[in-house]
């Protein structure tokens, strides 16, 4: 290792500095975590205790694997989640150098999450510092992170003694992510808090009154919309966001939700979807939908001829009447909140035991995190005298913080259900004409069951 991380250069960076080539590095937020002695190469950095570390942290695809050596050996079973993390060491210079093996570890069965790969592969890293032979059992040692939009993260570790480290212990009242603290950065051109920003859009919103329902397209010309639910897609319109099934945030980082409601005096009362993702596994991905329905689905209720269903509130633990089947969560102990197989997911199931649709936890881990750790849900009413209108309310709901674990817990104890709206029309034809709708909904007054913090906010104060 040369002095471009420690020793005499080290003396050279301070907090100020490290924010100016933090921003001259792109990065947009920025986070820090106090090393405990077993943090090291050797033991893998701690970053928590739940999944809540990948609200902060940008990874790949998330893969479930079996352990591959007794660091990764856990007790309940030999499955765990790994994530590549785009990664590089900053030096005291600002220089980067890239780690090409840095991932998360997922760890169900404790649950917590760990940093591994991070010195593997780069050729100027922190060494001496992770190293437990060295100084890698050092308390006071001090990790930072910086996300820039793209994904990437810089890292920079700090020395118990540095000058940073001693300015950084010195601050107080710091946002909590986590085991992470947030740290501001300052830029020459200040930034208005997308909290604000978003609350003064929907007060704007809300302001407008009667809405004449709308959808805004990717070529930006708005149509006229004019089914059901187009409730959702007149508030993205108003806040210039074009409809996609995409897994990111629709507005500045938040996600964004309206329901419908008879009246605003009673918001806590309706159901709302929380996403619409695809099977990954069972006979609905194997053998496909058309296959999937006739086995499954049955002839329209209400008598529309030619058409197939697979509809219907599937509760956990509860066999639906109509398709016979139940929604289960494979590798999942309610009792404990923990997966204990990571190769397991919600699951509809038979009778005899075949699975006839899966979504794996490891599918489904980093749609959510992405989707939900900041979201805001909107009350809309809405009227139709041959042209639809909607009037969005001015209490709204912030969800703050998630984790992937409070999903499934909700899921088992009923406040999270199955709800889907999948069909075939003109089913006895060569293509016959299918629409595929997979929706997990909730209802608004158990929202709370998902966050860490949910605040109903007046936009118009």
């Amino acid at each position: 290792m040369t002095d471009i991380f420690s020793g005499n250069r080290e003396s050279e960076m301070d907090l100020l500095k490290l924010k100016s080539m933090m921003l001259g590095n792109r990065i947009s937020q920025l986070y820090f975590k106090s090393l405990a002695p077993n943090d090291n190469n050797k033991n893998q950095p701690y970053f928590g205790s739940d999944f809540s570390s990948l609200n902060i942290i940008p990874t790949g695809d998330l893969i479930a694997t079996k352990t591959t050596s007794k660091k990764e050996t856990v007790g309940d079973g030999d499955m765990i989640f790994k994530a590549p993390v785009s990664f590089s060491w900053m030096d005291v210079t600002g220089s980067l150098h890239a780690a090409p093996h840095a991932q998360l570890i997922l760890y169900p069965q404790y649950p917590e999450v760990r940093f591994s790969g991070f010195l593997k592969g780069c050729a100027q890293k922190p060494s001496n510092l992770m190293d437990p032979r060295a100084r890698g059992r050092e308390e006071g040692r001090i990790l930072l992170l910086g996300i820039r939009d793209d994904g990437h993260v810089i890292g920079y570790l700090a020395s118990p003694e540095s000058i940073l480290a001693r300015q950084i212990r010195e601050l107080r009242d710091l946002p909590v992510h986590g085991v992470f603290y947030g740290l501001e950065l300052e830029s020459k051109t200040a930034t208005e808090p997308t909290r604000d920003i978003l609350l003064r859009e929907l007060r704007r919103v809300h302001e407008l009154e009667w809405i004449t329902a709308k959808r805004l397209l990717p070529d930006w010309r708005i149509i006229q919309c004019n089914s059901p639910n187009c409730g959702g897609y007149t508030l993205e319109a108003e806040l210039g966001v074009i409809p996609n099934g995409y897994s990111e945030p629709d507005f500045m980082g938040w996600e964004v939700k309206q329901y419908g409601v008879d009246s605003f005096l009673k918001i806590d009362a309706k159901v709302i979807t929380l996403m619409t993702p695809e099977p990954s596994g069972g006979w609905y991905q194997i053998k496909g939908v058309e296959s999937f329905l006739r086995r499954f689905g049955y002839p329209d209720k209400i008598g529309r001829n030619d058409r197939i269903n697979f509809g219907g509130v599937h509760k956990y633990g509860s066999r639906h009447n109509t398709t016979g089947l139940t929604l289960t969560l494979t590798g999942f102990d309610p009792a404990r909140g923990k997966i204990k197989d990571a190769s397991g997911g919600i699951a509809l199931i038979t009778g005899s035991g075949e699975t006839a649709a899966i979504w794996h936890y490891s599918k489904l881990i980093d749609h959510w995190k992405r989707k939900h750790t900041q979201a805001v849900y909107v009350p809309s009413l809405s009227k139709s005298n041959g042209v639809r209108k909607y009037l969005y309310g001015k209490e709204i709901k912030l969800g703050l913080g998630t984790d992937f674990l409070r999903l499934l817990t909700a899921i088992s104890v009923g406040d999270v259900y199955y709800d889907p709206g999948i069909k075939m029309e003109d089913a006895s034809s060569i293509k016959p004409q299918i629409k595929r709708r997979s929706q997990f909904r909730i209802k608004s007054g158990n929202l709370g069951a998902l966050y860490d913090r949910l605040e109903q906010v007046d936009v118009t104060k």
